[in-house]
């Protein structure tokens, strides 16, 4: 099998219109699997082309020969694409390998598999790694969003701020779909007037509060800032349908967890963390160590208990219904003392 190769690299070959015959698109991810589809799509036809050159099909609705004598077909325009979703549902997949023998030159074909894996071992995927792309979408961790909001600010042209950095991946978490559509938005509105982006400017022109999110309570509560932390679960109890304790709850346990992770590092020094947490050094500078010395392992453990219950008691669970704002402000007085 090939080496990995990224997402990156696979769209900027296809905006450069360098096509493989075949590419293979899996895993748990499916916004990069949507978004190379749709720039192979358009990148490869002309919007007028279409309606007559690409042919998608389902795995469990189509057969192997059915999908070779579409790739077989010749186009109409300039190149003809294919697309098999559900890939995994085709029973004699195996057979598409007799195609990638002797593959059509003007046809791009896409084995599409969204939410699980094709079996590498397979003749059929040693045949599309020796001449197409074969790309395992990686499973979005919470570690990973620094570097992806990063990255997507500094390709076009920004700086941000890392607490900016940390409110709109705490706002987001791992969907894709909302992380990139934020994102935009925010490239789309600052325009050319700006090349910082600063938390008042994700705060104005997103809409996100820099001082009253998530993210903040859980920096207030690590850093036992007693004063902050129940101004903010204030603010959240009057604002109830922006700021619900099923989103808030969710960032406080991923939060100490990540906590719970530094107390059982080999090592407790800065870079050693960065490292084994993966977290970006200003969240490791300015949150995780601090926080160190704040709580002991075993209280941080007594903390992601108590969370889980305030999550059990607002859906109900005992048979006591007790309202979201007093249910926070109980969490918030037992991390604190």
């Amino acid at each position: 099998m090939p080496s990995e190769i990224t997402y990156e690299a696979i769209m900027r070959d296809v905006k450069g219109r360098k096509f493989k015959p075949v590419y293979v698109l899996m895993g748990e991810e499916s916004y990069y699997i949507d978004m190379i589809q749709k720039a192979i799509i358009e990148n490869a036809l002309s919007p007028e082309d279409r309606d007559f050159c690409l042919n998608i099909f389902y795995g469990a609705e189509t057969t192997a020969n059915e999908v070779i004598n579409a790739a077989r077909s010749f186009p109409m325009g300039e190149r003809l694409v294919v697309i098999l979703r559900n890939a995994k549902e085709l029973e004699d997949i195996d057979e598409l390998s007799v195609y990638l023998a002797n593959p059509q030159p003007t046809t791009i074909l896409l084995l599409v598999n969204k939410g699980g894996l094709l079996d590498k071992r397979k003749k059929l995927m040693t045949a599309c790694g020796k001449m197409g792309v074969v790309y395992s979408t990686p499973k979005i961790y919470d570690s990973k969003l620094s570097s992806i909001i990063f990255s997507f600010f500094r390709d076009k042209g920004y700086s941000i701020e890392p607490k900016a950095v940390s409110i709109i991946a705490e706002s987001t978490g791992t969907d894709l779909v909302k992380l990139y559509s934020e994102m935009n938005k925010l490239a789309d509105a600052v325009g050319t007037e700006l090349h910082a982006i600063t938390p008042d400017v994700v705060e104005r022109h997103i809409g996100i509060s820099k001082d009253f999110n998530a993210f903040e309570l859980a920096d207030a509560l690590m850093t036992r800032n007693s004063f902050k932390a129940f101004q903010i679960a204030k603010y959240f109890d009057e604002n109830p349908k922006r700021y619900p304790l099923q989103i808030i709850l969710p960032t406080l346990f991923r939060s100490f967890s990540q906590l719970m992770a530094a107390h059982y590092a080999p090592s407790k020094d800065k870079a050693s963390l960065i490292k084994y947490l993966g977290l970006h050094p200003y969240i490791i500078e300015n949150s995780i160590v601090p926080s160190l010395r704040n709580f002991s392992a075993a209280k941080v453990l007594s903390v992601l208990m108590a969370i889980r219950d305030a999550d059990e008691r607002s859906k109900g669970m005992g048979g006591v219904s007790i309202p979201d704002g007093e249910l926070l402000r109980e969490l918030v007085f037992f991390i604190l003392h």
